[in-house]
């Protein structure tokens, strides 16, 4: 597969592969362009501003929600991160060695882990998010105010619809059962 086709180029294969399937159309073009952007807006994110701060994508979500949240346990900031508990253990000690976070134990309850921003990691957002917010405004610079704001409510209706709705979905198409466990991939061995 060549490394880039522009967004043309894919919409114009994907409507000749799927020739005259009858699918909902305007919804796949919305989710693949969901997709899309997200890539592009993340890739360009880290290939500047994230890059000339030593910090991966993940890594900036998990200082941003604890900037955000304040102190807060594991669990809650890799769930607001969109990430697994054991990916959020690996980061956090690599931003704990920066000194940008601290992890300590929960006063009350031993077996969970608090995450809150150092002096130093609240001086770094402080540093670094003006910069990460000026390429934010690069990259929606071809959108007026007025279609930001479009843009933002009608994603946080397409989230609201998965948080209020998603569930139920899931377990219809399941026929009521929960997701099976993801895997890694490997087939069972024999």
């Amino acid at each position: 597969m060549p490394s880039q086709r522009s967004i043309s180029e894919a919409e114009k294969l994907a409507a000749e592969k799927l020739g005259d399937i009858p699918l909902r159309r305007d919804q796949m073009a919305a989710v693949a362009n969901i997709h899309r952007a997200a890539s592009a807006v993340r890739q360009h994110l880290e290939n500047s501003v994230l890059r000339g701060s030593d910090l991966t994508w993940t890594a900036f979500v998990v200082l941003w929600v604890v900037w955000v949240w304040g102190e807060s346990e594991t669990r809650h900031v890799a769930e607001e991160a969109g990430i697994s508990k054991g990916t959020l253990t690996g980061v956090s000690r690599t931003l704990e060695s920066r000194g940008l976070l601290r992890r300590s134990g929960h006063p009350t309850d031993g077996r969970l882990v608090l995450l809150a921003l150092t002096e130093e990691g609240e001086d770094f957002m402080r540093r670094v998010f003006p910069a990460f917010n000026e390429e934010e405004a690069f990259v929606t610079a071809r959108l007026s105010d007025a279609e930001c704001r479009g843009l933002a409510d009608g994603l946080r209706r397409v989230v609201l619809q998965i948080e209020e709705e998603g569930e139920d979905r899931r377990r219809s198409l399941l026929n009521g059962a929960g997701p099976s466990p993801r895997r890694s991939g490997r087939r069972p061995k024999g």
